[in-house]
């Protein structure tokens, strides 16, 4: 995601100067001393600090370790390697610059002194690629908050259930990358206050799979007490996919060793991170995958896995138990599908509402032109609107306190799409005539759990929230939309 300067260049070179005579920060956490660089606004950034030992050889399928310590100053200025990732085009940087030795986060702070809100991003990318690479190069920090960006194991390293494994660990096994999150957040309550953070006030959130793993965090009983708020773009528990039960996670497990030529698990921790990644593009997943259905194999990880570990029980049923917490969420009007004429709407019609198929089809045979043709309006309405409403409902049933939005602009004038968002948080960008509209809306919920009087909250008798388009931001009702009333789980 591109970054851009938007300062005035004298005031912006007189930072610079200044930046540029001051010694690099350094900073003593758990495992030693890191050593970041100052940015040219005054920000202080550490890149690569380690969070957890690396899961190499026989730690592969296991949960994180503590840091190793290290020796004299770590230098902590340059981007460390993406958790190990197959290309698929968009995130080819972080495919060519990857490693199983990627348990690490970046740290971007106004300063060292101060009690400042805590935000921790959980990047996205179907958790099975994607980096922080890029994140702290926001200068969201400005609003006066600390912003931590988290790397967590992807893919097959990340979430493969194997029957060897499970055998090692009381029956349980899966969901490393979750397990990975959980230590950062500890990290980040013991080492946050060295940066100027408050570790009693911590936010996570997190965009597409980011935004999931957030829900799931929520969810988690080995999460609570790490984090006070949450924020939800455009991801939910599974995404509309039914959860994994613990045996067709095995089973998923068994299809990997097949393609690997091998049962055991010690001979899969020894295979090279070569052949797991070929592996993990040849797996299939036929729960989520019939004739016309919008789910596919590229989102096998993201069928939420009960593992009887981190999630214990289905995110149902734990998120009933969880203390309540303010929360944020929604999603944007056209997100992602496949494209028009992939296959019969009809036929993706009774794959995603079955019995109900007839009485949903009007909906999407001519849809609105901002949601895109009926196959992009099916897609968002499955994967993304209608378990966003079903959460939303569920939370503010409970009484947590919930402010739901949707989100109708793009910075190029076209559909709102699959992180149209994004660069509005992290540039900045103006939304009608308020620059950094939703960057401060995010850092007032951070700060205080309220994104502020013009955002009601939502409840379950009131169902409001708001709409972010091209006039500003304005209240809009939430009625529960039709096509969620004909598909009965989420």
């Amino acid at each position: 995601m591109r970054r851009s300067l938007r300062w005035p260049v004298l005031l912006g070179s007189a930072v610079h100067l200044t930046a540029a005579a001051a010694p690099p920060p350094r900073v003593t956490v758990s495992g030693g001393i890191v050593e970041g660089r100052i940015a040219d606004d005054g920000a202080r950034i550490f890149r690569g600090i380690p969070y957890a030992a690396p899961p190499l050889g026989p730690r592969r399928w296991r949960g994180p370790l503590p840091v190793h310590g290290w020796h004299g100053v770590r230098a902590a200025r340059e981007p460390a390697p993406a958790c190990l990732q197959n290309e698929y085009g968009w995130n080819a940087r972080d495919a060519a610059h990857a490693s199983e030795d990627c348990l690490t986060l970046d740290v971007r702070t106004p300063g060292a002194r101060g009690k400042r809100p805590v935000m921790v991003w959980i990047h996205g990318g179907s958790n099975r690629a994607g980096s922080a690479r890029g994140t702290v190069d926001s200068r969201i920090t400005a609003q006066g908050i600390v912003l931590v960006a988290v790397q967590y194991r992807l893919g097959i390293f990340g979430f493969l259930a194997h029957r060897g494994a499970a055998a090692e660990a009381g029956g349980h096994a899966g969901n490393y990358g979750l397990m990975d999150q959980i230590a950062a957040l500890r990290w980040v309550r013991a080492n946050i206050a060295a940066f100027g953070g408050d570790p009693a006030n911590v936010t996570i959130f997190g965009e597409s799979a980011g935004s999931q793993d957030v829900s799931l965090l929520l969810a988690a009983p080995a999460a609570r007490g790490l984090f006070s708020k949450a924020i939800l773009e455009s991801g939910t528990p599974g995404f509309g996919m039914p959860f994994r039960p613990f045996g067709e996670a095995l089973a998923l497990g068994d299809q990997a060793a097949r393609l690997l030529g091998t049962r055991d698990i010690a001979s899969l921790r020894r295979a090279p991170a070569a052949a797991l990644l070929a592996a993990d593009r040849k797996l299939h997943d036929p729960v989520i995958t019939p004739p016309g259905s919008v789910w596919n194999d590229d989102m096998v990880w993201l069928r939420t896995q009960i593992d009887g570990a981190v999630l214990p029980r289905s995110p149902a049923q734990l998120l009933r138990d969880a203390p309540p917490r303010p929360v944020i969420l929604g999603s944007n009007v056209a997100e992602f599908g496949p494209a028009e004429g992939a296959f019969d709407l009809d036929t993706a019609l009774r794959a995603g509402f079955g019995v109900q198929a007839d009485a949903a089809a009007p909906l999407y045979r001519a849809p609105d032109p901002r949601r895109g043709g009926p196959l992009l309006a099916l897609s968002t309405d499955l994967i993304f609107t209608c378990p966003v409403d079903r959460l939303a409902r569920q939370l503010a049933g409970q009484g947590w306190p919930v402010w739901r939005y949707r989100f109708d602009l793009a910075k190029d004038g076209g559909r709102s799409s699959h992180g149209s968002e994004l660069p509005y948080l992290f540039d900045g960008l103006a939304i009608g005539t308020r620059p950094a509209l939703l960057q401060r809306l995010w850092t007032d919920f951070a700060r205080t759990g309220a994104p502020g009087a013009a955002w009601p909250r939502f409840t379950a008798t009131t169902a409001r929230g708001v709409q972010f388009d091209a006039a500003g931001l304005h209240a809009v009702l939430f009625t529960t939309p039709a096509p969620c009333r004909y598909r009965s789980a989420w």
